[in-house]
């Protein structure tokens, strides 16, 4: 009787440890970027730094999530930011990785051109 209550305390505690294992697995650390561009930036310009961004994920493995978009926004609340990137790295050594990675600073060096402003920030996704 006594080793029957023992496996079933194991397998509960395995079944909980592999829940928790598996919720920490779908945790994301979420890098988000917003940009301002200089008014003398043309199309041109901003599209150049769009596709440089994009282009990132392909070159940089740690990234493991991508999006961006533009603002359309109707509260009129974006302060002239027009443009939101968001990477995802499953962990704070991969957004290392990243920061100094040869092909995020050659992009840095695409965009510092057309930059007015920048805004980033980074958080750990919650479900």
């Amino acid at each position: 009787m006594r080793m029957k209550r023992l496996l079933t305390v194991l397998s509960i505690l395995v079944f909980t440890m592999t829940a928790l294992n598996a919720q920490n697995s779908e945790k994301m650390l979420k890098h988000v970027v917003l940009f301002k561009f200089k008014d003398s930036s043309t199309p041109a310009d901003v599209k150049k730094v769009e596709d440089a961004f994009r282009a990132l994920p392909s070159k940089i493995n740690t990234i493991k999530t991508f999006e961006w978009g533009t603002n359309n926004s109707p509260e009129k609340l974006n302060q002239g930011f027009t443009h939101c990137f968001s990477l995802g790295f499953a962990s704070e050594k991969d957004r290392e990785v990243y920061l100094p990675h040869p092909d995020h600073k050659a992009f840095g060096a695409i965009l510092t051109p057309h930059l007015d402003k920048v805004l980033v920030i980074d958080y750990w996704a919650e479900k």
